[in-house]
């Protein structure tokens, strides 16, 4: 499959892109190199190659999942505009 300028027109309208009408031709040529390495990358067998998340082969670190209250209390209630007993004091809302 090949794009020419006009194609190429409908691409940018598409991407609501600005290109001059100049910069058709260029941005046709460039859309169909990219084609034309999707093509090379569709010939590659890739039968009995397992997916991977990164080039190299290693585990992400891991760490337990314990529930805690962050150690800041302290910090965070500075922020407040009114804090009482350990929490954010705020207006009644419902009576």
């Amino acid at each position: 499959m090949a794009i020419d300028p006009s194609e190429a027109r409908k691409v940018a309208h598409l991407a609501r892109i600005a290109v001059a009408d100049d910069a058709l031709p260029a941005l046709a040529a460039e859309l169909n190199g990219i084609l034309h390495f999707m093509e090379q990358l569709n010939e590659v067998d890739v039968d009995g190659v397992e997916p991977m998340t990164g080039v190299e082969k290693m585990r992400l670190k891991r760490r337990e999942d314990v529930v805690t209250d962050g150690h800041q209390q302290a910090a965070v209630l500075a922020n407040a505009p009114d804090a009482r007993e350990g929490f954010f004091a705020v207006p009644k809302v419902v009576e």
